[in-house]
């Protein structure tokens, strides 16, 4: 074995590795400033058609900006009004949600004292413990709390200001791009955040589509049903789907939770995860194939990871922007011959045969990555750099 020419390659490929290990360290911590940050950046790229919309209909560039975030405000104005109305009928209902869960407690009680030796009043003990236990933790994270919800006025005051910024300086920041590549590797730079700017876009705004019709489907079905609080399950669950597997989850534990505090019977739950797993099936396998489309396919390992890492790194906000920033990372290292192996690795272009016995599978081959696209539904990518 020759290790002369070996050693380049490791060390590149050590230094790779670094580099990742060195970003990551970077992002945890700068995640107060790259959160707002990303998310503007998503979020400028969804505004940009709205943009040039006003800047082709001769509005001053200050004055388009201005206007395009004055529709953003009333779009996230109208999503929390709603919340907040929503929230209103439920703290109306307390009383009644208090004798609800009361009920379901002792039932609970009595079906525990038969099938075990725990008394009626060993439970009411235990549960006494416990809740005093739990208030000692809710103070000592109140303190916590406060300098969350701190972090997020914070969140949300920077967010607009940077989404003004880049997109008034966004000719500037294109050039600064091109300046870091070759001049005969422009056409390739440029096809590149072109096919971002739209992955991104058909990414966002397929979100926004899911989140209205999830609401209206869910929630509709369950109040024709006569569910009490429908609307609210079901756009906390159109949210909480935007999160990747951990979100569906968290939707039906918080739909079953509601539908049980405001209801003295059990079918209702029954309904309600059968109306959430029937919408849940048609929103993966119908509606949103068909409408964010297949130019990206990130699989579900990444998938998971990301969420992980993400919710890790900034929470919810982290949890959500996991799969953009992946998707995207997926595009530039498509683009690139150095870096082709992480492309790979986030991608869901899924071999039928073992590289251990296919040799051209070890390559990269642009027949065989057609191939691949084909076989895993994907929309070909474009000539990639070199």
């Amino acid at each position: 074995m020759n290790y002369k020419n070996d050693l380049p390659l490791t060390v590149r490929r050590s230094i790779e590795v670094m580099g990742v290990f060195f970003l990551g360290w970077i992002i945890v911590l700068g995640r107060d400033l790259l959160a707002p940050l990303l998310m503007a950046f998503f979020l400028s790229i969804m505004l940009l058609p709205l943009y040039r919309f006003f800047r082709k209909n001769k509005f001053p560039e200050t004055v388009a900006i201005g206007t395009t975030l004055l529709a953003l405000v009333l779009v996230v104005g109208l999503v929390v009004w709603f919340f907040s109305f929503q929230i209103r009928n439920l703290i109306a209902d307390f009383p009644v949600i208090q004798a609800n869960v009361t009920q379901h407690l002792l039932s609970l009680s009595a079906w525990v004292e038969e099938i075990s030796p725990v008394s009626t009043e060993e439970q009411t003990s235990f549960i006494s413990e416990q809740s005093s236990r739990i208030l000692g933790y809710l103070g000592d994270m109140l303190s916590g709390a406060a300098l969350s919800i701190t972090g997020m006025f914070v969140f949300l005051g920077l967010v607009p200001i940077y989404i003004f910024l880049l997109l008034f300086y966004k000719n500037l920041l294109l050039r600064f791009v091109f300046f870091w590549f070759p001049e005969d590797q422009h056409d390739n730079v440029e096809e590149t955040m072109r096919e971002m700017e739209v992955i991104i876009k058909s990414y966002l705004f397929g979100l926004l589509i899911q989140v209205t019709y999830m609401t209206v489907l869910l929630g509709g079905i369950l109040m024709i049903i006569g569910i009490k609080h429908a609307l609210l399950i079901g756009v906390i669950f159109a949210f909480l789907n935007l999160i990747p597997y951990v979100g569906a989850l968290l939707g039906n534990i918080i739909g079953v939770l509601l539908t049980l505090a405001s209801s003295s019977e059990l079918w209702p739950i029954l309904t309600v995860l059968g109306v959430i797993a029937g919408v849940q099936f048609l929103d993966n396998n119908i509606l949103m194939p068909r409408i964010v489309g297949s130019k990206v396919k990130i699989n579900a390992l990444a998938t998971i990871v990301g969420v992980i890492v993400g919710g890790e790194i900034a929470g919810v906000i982290g949890m959500f922007l996991s799969l953009p920033i992946i998707a995207v990372l997926k595009v530039i290292f498509d683009r690139t011959s150095k870096f082709k192996q992480w492309a790979i690795l986030l991608g869901d272009e899924r071999p039928s045969e073992s590289p251990m016995h296919e040799p051209a599978l070890r390559e990269d081959n642009e027949g065989v990555e057609r191939q691949l696209e084909e076989e895993n539904d994907i929309e070909p990518t474009r000539k990639r750099g070199r």
